[in-house]
């Protein structure tokens, strides 16, 4: 009876043991299972941020207000996740329902902004502080550099396409090889074969606006050495010049960007053209306030499809100094030189807006072809 009760207890214990097993199997199999979909949970959250596509940076430089923001509203719908924007404007200056009608807009202004004064060092170091918050975002790609009076060419789609298909940079930038821009001062930190000369409104990568950003060397040069002539349009605010013929008439933001690239050996980078169109052939000009050291503005008499059209087939650019044909491409195929284009007021603005000119730009059709 002993040895019977015996084997009972045993085979009772080994019972227990194997419920046990099973019991401590499911739990680790319970855990692991909570454990996978945990982890896919968290895969899912990160998984829009995953797939975030790059956005392009605008930046804009304004006086107060941006007084073509109606056209750049337009340009934007759609374009949601692929963009982001900074303006500087005056100090104390807020985008707010008072002063924009777009949403885009709203308190996009740089909290760190300065009196901006032009062919002063000012300009540039308004560009330092629109990247410098720009690349706060890690997706911002392309930073671009617009003015309070350019327009868009084409739509969104386009422009976001062009820009973001080749790996470098647009930069105008040609050797400057005109006396009386190159303060011999600035040697030997700036070397005169590194000088160089361009528009203002450049494409940057995130690479070479981290350089800009970075740089503690080439802008304090340009504070001190690279100032304006003392034109007659300002003697009037300022004392005459004893001899304004001896004055190096260096406007600094027609110099810093490509001079800085050039002295990090990074001009393999650029694309040496700038996308934004500039009219400076004043010559035929009958009105004289279009005479000067400005380009021309682009008057409401002015704004025709004519106009526009002919800024859009420009397929290349011509350097004087450097005797170089820039043929313009984009995917390797040849193709216009413009995105984008200065300096228009706003009647002139509106009324292509009205004339259907500037437009449709929220066609996301529209890829490759012109409007």
């Amino acid at each position: 009876m002993k040895r019977k009760a015996t084997q009972q207890q045993k085979s009772h214990y080994k019972w227990r043991r194997k419920l046990f097993a099973v019991i401590l199997l499911g739990f680790c199999f319970g855990t692991l299972v909570m454990m996978m979909q945990s982890q896919c949970s968290r895969i899912m959250m990160l998984g829009p941020r995953l797939v975030q596509k790059p956005k392009i940076a605008f930046l804009f430089i304004a006086r107060n207000r941006l007084p073509l923001e109606i056209v750049w509203d337009s340009f934007f719908r759609g374009g949601e996740n692929k963009f982001s924007i900074s303006v500087h404007s005056r100090p104390g200056f807020l985008f707010s329902k008072a002063t924009t009608r777009s949403v885009y807009f709203l308190n996009r202004q740089v909290n760190d902004s300065i009196q901006v004064d032009w062919g002063e060092a000012s300009m540039i170091e308004a560009e330092r502080r629109l990247l410098k918050h720009a690349l706060d975002d890690p997706y911002n790609e392309r930073f671009v550099f617009l003015s309070d009076s350019c327009i868009p060419l084409y739509n969104f789609s386009y422009t976001y396409d062009y820009i973001m298909s080749t790996s470098t940079s647009f930069v105008d930038s040609f050797a400057d090889t005109k006396e009386g821009r190159y303060n011999p001062k600035m040697d030997p930190v700036i070397p005169v074969h590194n000088w160089r000369k361009g528009s203002q409104w450049v494409v940057l990568t995130r690479k070479h606006a981290e350089v800009v950003v970075k740089d503690s060397t080439i802008f304090p040069r340009f504070q001190e050495y690279c100032k304006r002539r003392s034109l007659p349009e300002f003697w009037r605010d300022h004392p005459l010049p004893t001899d304004a013929s001896k004055e190096h008439n260096c406007i600094p933001d027609e110099h810093y960007v490509q001079t800085l690239l050039a002295q990090e050996g990074l001009e393999g980078e650029i694309t040496r053209r700038s996308l934004t169109h500039s009219s400076w052939d004043l010559s035929s000009s009958k009105d004289h306030e279009r005479r000067g050291w400005h380009p021309v503005t682009y008057k409401f008499s002015d704004a025709t499809p004519t106009l526009i059209q002919s800024i859009k087939d420009i397929d290349n650019i011509y350097y004087e100094t450097e005797y170089r044909r820039e043929w313009c491409t984009s995917k390797g195929k040849p193709s216009t030189c413009f995105l984008f284009a200065r300096k228009f007021t706003r009647p002139a603005a509106f009324r292509l807006l009205n004339m259907s000119v500037l437009g449709p730009f929220n066609d996301a059709t529209s890829k490759s072809s012109l409007w």
